[in-house]
């Protein structure tokens, strides 16, 4: 059985026989069971608090079997805005209710609520439906805060 403990920041030379594939939400459970893209079972025992970004590397105490770490493609709202101005109001306001943000200088992304999308449309920015890598910031304390879903 793998226990893989030891989390590296992304190594993108580091060959590695193994993948997993994770969401965000997944990269932010540091002690569970999951499996590699090769089927094989392994379990995460990091550190509590552990966010893992794609690209990390983890490895168990002993050995050494490599694992990479990949961000898994999941349903998400892109928001882009026709001023930088309208997009700074959009992420204020996603801020405010601690939506899970992922942070670019054209554009924000989030997970899917109907509550959020229906307050975006007000702001009148352009909110794209699409499945793609989502890496959310971590935050400003280096911990990881779950969103109260409006579902």
């Amino acid at each position: 059985m793998l226990i893989l403990t030891q989390r590296f920041s992304a190594n993108p030379q580091r060959i590695v026989p193994s993948t997993l594939l994770l969401t965000a939400d997944e990269r932010t459970r540091s002690r569970r069971q999951v499996r590699t893209d090769g089927g094989e079972v392994a379990h995460l025992r990091l550190p509590r608090g552990t966010v893992l970004r794609d690209g990390d590397l983890l490895k168990p105490d002993t050995g050494e079997i490599w694992v990479r770490v990949l961000a898994k493609p999941e349903s998400v709202f892109t928001i882009k805005a026709t001023t930088a101005l309208k997009l700074l109001q959009a992420a204020y306001h996603l801020g405010n209710r601690h939506v899970q943000l992922e942070i670019h200088p054209t554009y924000l992304r989030l997970s899917p609520d109907p509550v959020l999308k229906q307050m975006l449309e007000q702001l009148q920015v352009e909110i794209v439906e699409e499945v793609v890598p989502f890496q959310p910031e971590i935050g400003a304390y280096g911990h990881h805060h779950h969103r109260s879903s409006s579902k």
